[in-house]
């Protein structure tokens, strides 16, 4: 390991190698840790705020950075960015739980590291960021795009403080947005500001405007390869998950599927649901017809969340597949999907899930923001205190939700392109079945619904809630007939006030 020790993120205090003080070129903390990845390549390299020496876990280093492809700091006092950044910024990446390693973009300067040859990839890109903080999240916001795992560990450290603060002054903080965003989202951030904190940046608007985007830049890491030094030497046994209601066709081809695997699952819970009391169910299994023991559930009680809460607390075996009923994918799937798995050494896979002719978007593994309740690779330990959100019956948000419920609990939710389902999409049957509501109120409609509202409550900081108010109401505009801007004002008040007012009623009753 290689040690950058500064002081404030200002002036740079010495650089160590084995307990040995290193003399280089480099005048400043930014050069020097440019100077040192040059150097070093094969080392990490640790950046520390002079007298956390002593606060460092050296234990810990080898278990967060178990492969090389590793960003990782914490705000033992201080971070760059405050939550303010939430106003543009709408993925669970930001709302940081200090308690568990969290997969975050957020660097602080107090002490974190990285190897130096995966620094040394961003050089040609940032070597003109002096202010060392700023460089550190550019580094992992862009880097974290291309497939850098970036977290704020907790286990860097033996102590910290309970309230930390933040560094960035209010122009810096519009010169990320300008450099790290969609240009639409800094005009979002002036508009925030001058309504919810009462100041006018137009100055740093307009040169923000002026700064060379970065935004969905490319950094190419394909040629450092991911090999996680844990290890897991759990038996390779799978349990698959599968909700069903009115899609027998499909569900047999899924059956069919899961005959073929190089690996098969243990066991294949299934839970199909009938709307109709008197209705019986469309299947009869044979148990000499599998190569796996199916667990059959049937109910008239309907809905994907009760469906899959039930299935979960009937898992036995070390790893899960969420599965939806109308997909298909190779022999290979969950072969493939417990050593990808493994390599990376992380706990939950969101496998890459495809329509016919749908071309793929993403083509790097990477930190994943969402959650694919149907299409997801779990270890089931991640999973043993969490459940699907039944608030959200019916509704949207589910899925996501149960995403936070991962990230939250410490566990990083990984994409992976290569390991693909088909996705088919069948027009019969499916969970998104209309209800009976008396949301309505008058000619008045929620807005938006108090789903969606109820994930916003439960998963959003106040600063992503009024980000994501604005641009709703942006979008919407020009979707709905009012085109007398303060008429509409005025009714989407009364309508997102709906809104929270029927989320506030009802929230726990699992009605939503």
């Amino acid at each position: 390991m290689i040690f950058l020790v500064h002081n404030q993120a200002k002036t740079l205090v010495f650089c160590k190698k084995e307990g040995k003080e290193l003399s280089l070129k480099a005048a400043t903390i930014s050069e020097a840790f440019w100077e040192l990845a040059g150097l070093f390549p094969e080392e990490l390299i640790i950046w520390m705020e002079e007298g956390q020496e002593s606060n460092f876990n050296k234990d810990s280093v080898s278990k967060i950075f178990h492969h090389d492809l590793i960003m990782a700091s914490f705000a033992v006092e201080t971070r760059f960015l405050d939550d303010r950044i939430g106003y543009v910024d709408e993925l669970p990446f930001i709302n940081v739980k200090r308690n568990v390693q969290y997969p975050t973009w957020l660097m602080s300067a107090d002490l974190g590291g990285i190897k130096g040859k995966v620094l040394l990839k961003f050089q040609s890109h940032f070597q003109h960021i002096t202010y060392f903080e700023y460089l550190l999240n550019a580094i992992a916001k862009i880097g974290q795009q291309n497939g850098l795992f970036c977290y704020s560990a907790p286990g860097l450290v033996y102590k910290f403080s309970d309230k930390i603060q933040y560094t960035a002054s209010n122009k810096r903080l519009f010169q990320f947005v300008a450099q790290f965003y969609k240009k639409p989202r800094l005009a979002v951030l002036g508009w925030c500001f001058k309504k919810y904190e009462k100041e006018s940046y137009t100055y740093s608007l307009i040169t923000g405007s002026l700064k060379k985007s970065f935004f969905q830049h490319k950094v190419d890491l394909s040629d450092i390869d991911i090999k996680s030094s844990k290890t897991q030497g759990l038996e390779n046994s799978i349990d698959v998950v599968i909700p069903t209601i009115g899609r027998p066709e499909h569900l047999l081809n899924v059956l069919a599927d899961l005959k073929k695997q190089t690996l098969l699952p243990k066991n294949v819970i299934i839970v199909e649901q009938k709307v109709d009391p008197k209705e019986k169910s469309d299947f009869s299994f044979n148990s000499e017809d599998w190569p796996f023991r199916i667990l059959h559930v049937f109910t008239h009680k309907t809905g994907a969340c009760k469906s899959r809460n039930l299935a979960l607390n009937m898992v036995t075996s070390n790893w899960v597949f969420l599965a939806d009923d109308d997909i298909r994918f190779n022999n290979d799937l969950l072969e493939n999907a417990v050593a990808g798995s493994k390599v990376l050494g992380v706990e939950v896979l969101n496998l890459n899930c495809l329509k016919k002719g749908e071309k793929k978007i993403y083509d790097v593994i990477k930190q994943w923001g969402a959650f694919g309740s149907g299409t997801s690779f779990l270890r089931t330990t991640s999973i043993k205190t969490l459940k699907f959100d039944e608030n959200f019956e019916f509704g949207y948000g589910e899925d996501i939700d149960f995403g936070c419920q991962l990230r939250n609990s410490g566990t990083d939710i990984i994409y992976h392109p290569t390991v693909e389902i088909l996705h088919l999409k069948a027009p019969m049957g499916g969970f998104r079945q209309q209800i009976k509501n008396d949301w309505k109120q008058g000619d008045l409609q929620p807005k938006p619904s108090p789903t969606f509202m109820s994930y916003l409550k439960k998963n959003y900081n106040d600063f992503q809630i009024l980000g994501y108010k604005t641009v709703l109401w942006l979008k919407f505009y020009k979707q709905q007939e009012v085109r007398n801007p303060f008429v509409y004002i005025s009714e989407m008040k009364k309508r997102w006030n709906l809104s929270e007012n029927i989320v506030s009623k009802i929230s726990g009753n699992n009605v939503l």
